[in-house]
């Protein structure tokens, strides 16, 4: 039995909820350009697992009734201490060698958000752009003056050999040769980033988003992650994270656009994300993916490359991983 009192469900086992509670929702995603022939079965099994792991971090705060901001912190920090993963301790290398990382937070329900960029010895980057949120007065820090801050929070700082790994480096070498040859980029150097959004059982939103850039990225090249309404953004309606050619990203002000849709427009999330993401930004000549989640709990997980590592829980509690088109 359960009764009402002042706006309250009492329930038997002493919690305390609101009336209009929310079933909490959880999307994350580990970057999109995944290529079908570079996924070995110990690569699938690593990003798999390092895709629940980070679901169950985030999950867990929703389930303990935890704000959305702390839940897509949780998930990114996991996916940044996961070297299958360009963000953090398996970013990419710039073209001089160094590992650059980006990351951003936002509180859909205060507007309220964090951004750092450029920063090298920051151990997890999307915990340093929450701090930024909380505890200064500005919303985007970057390089020197962001691991000053770092440092003044009490933030974990590490060498930069942290952040290497073999297989990034051997990416570096193999752009390297190929801009000696003068061909092309790889495709999918576009594509490395994780990001979180949530849905909370008060029913506020959040989104975070971390990132360490492009492969052979040039003169403290910043892309959309850490650039709130492009990459990331959040409010009373809709959060979104994004990952793909982050230049597209920014001249679309594509988080914000899709948002924007959903709140001035009313136009159903999957709706408003599949004009935005595969219709709009291919016209520019950009790819990628995103994910989002609305106030309904409704998610959308638009992409247009070959596959978008990607999981969810949604409001039957139930947890799913997937990387290819089709799963």
């Amino acid at each position: 039995m359960k009764k009402l009192r002042a706006g309250l469900v009492i329930l038997l086992t002493g919690t305390t909820l609101p009336a209009c509670a929310a079933e909490p929702v959880l999307v994350i995603h580990g970057g999109a350009g995944v290529i079908k022939s570079d996924l070995t079965p110990d690569r699938v099994k690593a990003v798999r697992a390092g895709l629940e792991r980070a679901l169950q971090a985030g999950y867990a705060r929703l389930k303990a009734g935890k704000p959305a901001t702390d839940a897509v912190e949780a998930a990114v920090q996991v996916l940044e201490d996961d070297p299958n993963f360009n963000a953090a301790r398996g970013a990419v290398f710039t073209h001089d060698g160094q590992n650059e990382l980006d990351a951003a937070i936002m509180d859909g329900a205060t507007l309220k958000a964090g951004a750092i960029a450029g920063v090298r010895h920051v151990r997890n980057p999307v915990t340093l752009a929450r701090a930024v949120m909380d505890h200064s007065p500005h919303v985007f820090l970057i390089g020197d003056g962001a691991e000053a801050f770092a440092k003044e929070q009490g933030i974990a700082l590490v060498e930069a050999s942290y952040f290497r790994t073999d297989r990034r480096w051997r990416q570096l070498q193999e752009a390297l040769e190929k801009d000696r040859l003068k061909q092309a980029k790889e495709a999918d150097a576009h594509h490395g980033t994780v990001g979180a959004v949530a849905l909370d059982r008060e029913g506020h939103l959040a989104a975070a988003t971390s990132t360490g850039g492009l492969t052979d990225k040039l003169w403290g090249r910043v892309g959309d992650s850490p650039l709130i309404g492009a990459g990331t953004y959040a409010n009373a309606d809709c959060a979104m994270s994004g990952t793909g050619w982050g230049e597209y990203y920014i001249r679309t002000v594509a988080a914000h656009e899709i948002c924007m849709r959903v709140t001035m427009m009313h136009q159903p999330l999957g709706e408003a994300a599949e004009e935005v993401i595969n219709h709009e930004i291919p016209k520019l000549g950009g790819d990628g993916g995103a994910i989002l989640v609305d106030s309904a709990g409704n998610i959308a997980m638009p992409f247009n490359t070959d596959g978008m590592y990607r999981g969810w829980i949604g409001k039957d509690g139930v947890t799913h991983v997937a990387m290819l088109k089709g799963e």
